[in-house]
């Protein structure tokens, strides 16, 4: 048990340990930066080491309160001999990963309905029972009929758009009575994104600047788990309820439809090669659509991978070369989801521009200066808003 006194001299030890290891290894820290790192982290552990097993240690009946306030035979002569409690529980590692991982199927699941998989299979069963395409006893025409007989089993359309709607803030939809739409997400996950390619482009233009380059201000750790941190937050509390399972099922649903798509019959039906080509026609054909399947189902792939990580405790980590390691993760990812965003229509890069207020869709863009106004050196033109469509 923690006494006052033992508290501020475990902290005034500390700081006087790292100063003295400062002082004594000045001219290597100089030349081996990342031996910073290293002496930070191994000092950091034992603080936490020291800190844990105090916290494991019972407290008194009284939780300290007796010794405190002066009452009973263990009233404390001292203020440095009262009981101190380490703290709580860190607010950042009480989020359950699995939750964040059904967001992420979910995330999936919605570029897929976006692209109209589901609409395309439900097509298919419009003419099939209209008899209008030559589908018989094929396995394709087998598995539509499967898929109609089990339609009354599975969440109906109007509860995966309000799943969504919920979860995300996406599409028209109204969302389930007593819940409200997530009207944060996209602003906040974008915005995570972005830090995360801002993080690499700096890292890789120190890189080709410096050397060996390692000042603080190319790359910025801080930022990235900031973003990630409040884009995780924001996802906590909205991911309760029936969304574990009505991911499963809809992720059932989805290969089931993939398995129809992909049926020999159906493939020969509109002279395709494979099931998204089959997709492609029947939107063309009888919807008259423009196609956005290969940036949609690559924000989907992207998106899904990065919500997976943002599922793991790697944006706890603190060290900065165990940070940037577990980052490559999503690096490619990231750069692919903002640049099918970009070219959607759905976000902006913003430049060097790292601060997203919280009641902003988006960080300020740059403007041109008056030079630029008039046709000298224009750079970078105002990002214009974007629309969520359902």
């Amino acid at each position: 048990m923690a006494t006052e006194r033992d508290y501020q001299g475990l902290y005034d030890r500390i700081a006087a340990l790292r100063e003295q290891v400062t002082n004594k290894l000045s001219a290597d820290l100089i030349a081996n930066p990342q031996l910073a790192d290293a002496l930070t982290k191994q000092i950091d552990d034992l603080l936490i080491a020291v800190v844990d097993a105090d916290a494991k240690i019972p407290p008194p009946p009284d939780k300290g309160l007796a010794a405190l306030a002066g009452v009973g035979p263990d009233a404390s002569r001292e203020f440095g001999t009262t009981r101190v409690p380490p703290g709580v529980e860190p607010y950042d590692e009480t989020i359950t990963s699995e939750r964040i991982m059904a967001v992420g199927d979910m995330y999936y699941l919605w570029q897929h309905e976006k692209i109209g998989v589901f609409r395309v299979v439900q097509k298919l069963q419009e003419l099939f029972k209209a008899g209008t395409v030559r589908l018989s006893g094929g396995p394709g025409a087998f598995a539509l009929y499967q898929f109609d007989r089990r339609d009354v089993l599975r969440y109906t359309k109007s509860d995966r758009l309000s799943a969504y709607k919920r979860i995300f803030g996406y599409g028209g939809s109204p969302v389930p009575t007593g819940s409200r739409a997530n009207a944060d997400f996209h602003k906040l996950f974008a915005h995570f994104v972005h830090q995360v390619t801002l993080f690499w482009r700096d890292k890789r233009i120190s890189d080709v600047i410096r050397e060996r380059a390692y000042d603080p201000s190319f790359g910025s750790i801080a930022i990235v788990r900031r973003a990630g941190l409040d884009l995780r937050n924001n996802l906590k509390w909205l991911s309760f309820g029936h969304l574990n399972v009505l991911r499963v099922e809809v992720m059932q649903l989805l290969e089931e439809a993939f398995n129809i798509l992909n049926s020999d019959d159906v493939k020969r039906l509109f002279g395709a090669d494979n099931a998204w080509d089959v997709v492609e026609e029947v939107l063309i054909r009888y919807f008259n659509e423009r196609l956005v399947t290969s940036p949609r189902q690559r924000m989907g792939v992207t998106g899904r991978d990065i919500l997976r990580w943002l599922a793991q405790p790697h944006i706890l980590q603190t060290t900065r070369s165990q940070f940037e390691t577990l980052l490559l993760e999503i690096a490619e990812q990231s750069e692919e989801w903002l640049t099918s965003a970009q070219a959607m229509g759905l976000s902006t890069r913003t430049g060097s521009h790292r601060v997203l207020p919280w009641d902003q869709t988006q960080p300020t863009p740059v403007r041109p200066s008056h030079k630029q106004r008039v046709g000298v050196s224009a750079t970078r033109q105002p990002a214009r808003e974007y629309e969520l469509q359902l």
